[in-house]
């Protein structure tokens, strides 16, 4: 019998990372059978993930639908998702797995993530990216190769392993074939990426679920049971994590101080938003300011 989505179990990145790791937001490494967690199939991550196979072969199921692995491919999957692996013993490859967080922390174009055709796709699937050239397969297994090495420095840059995804990321896009076949009308997956795309542009008014829900034409409910159906997480998470994500980068990148950065959120109540973001990260706003000014 086939599991239902809540009995599936969901990890987080930390399921992945090195204890010892400064950073729990990405991971690139070598893929291979020699690479063990504890994790259980099928599962659910609330990370991205970019999955590589150089060498090998098997099966990729990923929520109803199953690819057959025939290298070299790249194989992408968004949050909530739910996925099993069966592969051969000479399976070989790379993965590049990674948070919102990370990749669109020092970005300005805020719709990029949601825009890439493989991920919070519409299509009835998204299978992997079969590279075709030589030149292709060469170029991604450098980009990997060269993220795997910076991260083993002993003090490695954040941002060359972000341009080194964001690069991975839009090459594999400029590839990626999307037949007109294979478009979805399912209204759940369409919701989703709206839902998604109208949070990207119009983050800045705070609003409730329920204003983003009669938008889309929808009851709360409806909205909330259809995100979570896809992405593992209510509508109200996702409306918080991408203020958490805007709260962090001005608490970075500007000079902005906190009565400051809760009006351009528009939140009415400076003491609601730092017990808000607090609650979110364990740390006020200042602490959280503080921290990465040191790393």
């Amino acid at each position: 019998m086939k599991p239902s989505s809540e009995q599936l179990p969901v990890y987080s990145l930390h399921n992945f990372s090195s204890p010892e790791r400064k950073s729990q937001e990405f991971q690139v490494e070598v893929f291979d059978t020699k690479r063990h967690f504890s994790v259980k199939y099928p599962h659910r991550h609330d990370f991205f993930e970019v999955l590589y196979l150089a060498k090998g072969s098997g099966y990729h199921v990923i929520d109803n639908n199953k690819y057959e692995i025939k290298p070299p491919c790249v194989f992408f999957m968004s949050p909530g998702q739910a996925h099993k692996l069966e592969f051969s013993q000479d399976i070989e490859g790379f993965i590049f797995i990674f948070t919102a967080d990370f990749y669109l922390l020092n970005r300005s174009d805020q719709n990029s993530l949601i825009e890439f055709p493989f991920f919070y796709t519409v299509q009835q699937d998204n299978p992997p990216l079969q590279l075709e050239s030589e030149q292709d397969v060469l170029f991604v297994e450098r980009l990997f190769l060269q993220g795997i090495v910076e991260l083993k420095r002993g003090s490695y840059s954040i941002d060359m392993l972000r341009s080194v995804l964001d690069l991975l990321l839009t090459t594999c896009s400029s590839r990626y074939k999307i037949s007109d076949n294979t478009i979805s009308k399912g209204k759940g997956q369409i919701l989703v990426k709206r839902f998604y795309q109208l949070i990207e542009g119009n983050y800045l008014k705070n609003w409730p679920l329920s204003q983003y829900a009669s938008l889309l034409g929808v009851s709360p409910n409806h909205l909330t049971q259809t995100i979570k159906q896809f992405t593992g997480k209510t509508s109200s998470q996702v409306i918080m994590l991408k203020q958490i994500l805007e709260i962090k980068r001005l608490l970075i990148h500007t000079n902005l101080n906190v009565s400051e950065i809760a009006a351009k959120l528009n939140f009415d109540d400076q003491s609601y938003f730092s017990k808000f973001f607090k609650r979110e990260t364990q740390l006020t706003p200042m602490q959280y300011r503080t921290q990465s000014m040191g790393l």
